[in-house]
C-alpha cells in the first residue's frame, strides 16, 4: 500500500502536480509530509485491528525534509503516539532526491533503519548516479520506475534493464517493486524476471481509505 497526497478543495480534487511544487517551494511540504506519515501510521493501526493488516504503508519523503535535525525523533514520536510498529511504515525517497545531498541524508536514513523503519529508493533507474551507493545505504527495497515498465516487450531493452535491476537487487538482499503495471503482459514479464512486487492500474486505481476497507474485508480470514 502506498499513501498518495490529494487535496479536496470544495467539490474539486486538486492534482498533486498543481500543489506539490508550490508546497516544496514554500517549505510547507515538510509539515505536509509529517502529517502524511501520521495519517499512514494511524491508518495502519486501524487496519491492523480491523482486518489483521500486517503489511507496511509506503510514504514519500521529500529530500528537503532531511534538513530537519529532529526528523528521526518526530517520526519516533508519531510511531509511539499511534502505538504502531516501525515496520508498519516504509519511507520512500527518490533516487534524484537522494543524490542531491547523499552525505546529508545518510545519517538520518541510518537512524531510521536502526529503529526499524524500512527505506525504499523510489523511481530507481532515472537518476544519474553511481551504483556504489547501494552497497552502503541502509535500504531494503528498490522501486523500478514506470518509464521502464511502460514499453516492456519480450527481448526489449527495457526488459533487459528490469531483469538486470532485479538480479542486482536480489544479490544485495533487496526487494524489488515495479511501478506502473497496467497490462497482464507487463505483469507476466516481470513475474518471469522474479520481480517481488508490482503496483499499478492492473491491480487497482488509487482509492480512498474507506474504499480500501472493502478490499481488505474481502481478503480478511473468516
Amino acid at each position: 500500500v502506498e499513501a498518495l497526497m490529494r487535496w479536496q478543495r470544495g467539490d474539486q480534487l486538486v492534482s498533486p502536480a498543481d500543489f506539490i511544487p508550490l508546497a516544496e517551494a514554500t517549505g510547507l511540504i515538510n509539515e505536509m509530509s509529517l502529517w502524511a506519515i501520521t495519517e499512514a501510521a494511524r491508518q495502519a493501526k486501524q487496519w491492523q485491528i480491523q482486518f489483521g493488516f500486517d503489511a507496511s504503508i509506503a510514504v514519500n519523503l521529500p529530500s528537503r525534509l532531511f534538513e530537519q535535525d529532529d526528523l528521526v525523533e518526530r517520526i519516533e514520536q508519531i510511531l509511539c503516539r499511534e502505538a504502531i510498529s516501525p515496520r508498519a511504515l516504509e519511507l520512500e525517497i527518490t533516487e534524484t532526491g537522494l543524490m542531491k545531498d547523499l552525505q546529508g541524508v545518510v545519517p538520518s536514513l541510518t537512524r531510521l533503519n536502526q529503529i526499524g523503519v524500512e527505506i525504499s529508493i523510489d523511481d530507481f533507474g532515472t537518476g544519474y548516479s553511481s551504483l556504489a551507493y547501494l552497497t552502503s545505504l541502509p535500504i531494503s527495497e528498490l522501486k523500478i520506475d514506470r518509464s521502464f515498465v511502460r514499453d516492456l516487450q519480450p527481448d526489449s531493452p527495457e526488459l533487459a534493464l528490469c531483469e538486470g535491476i532485479v538480479m542486482m537487487a536480489h544479490k544485495l538482499g533487496l526487494k524489488v517493486v515495479a511501478e506502473g503495471i497496467e497490462t497482464q503482459a507487463q505483469h507476466d514479464l516481470l513475474l518471469a524476471a522474479s520481480c517481488d512486487y508490482g503496483q499499478g492500474y492492473l491491480y487497482a486505481r488509487p482509492v480512498l481509505a474507506e474504499e480500501f476497507d472493502r478490499l481488505l474485508a474481502a481478503e480478511a480470514p473468516v
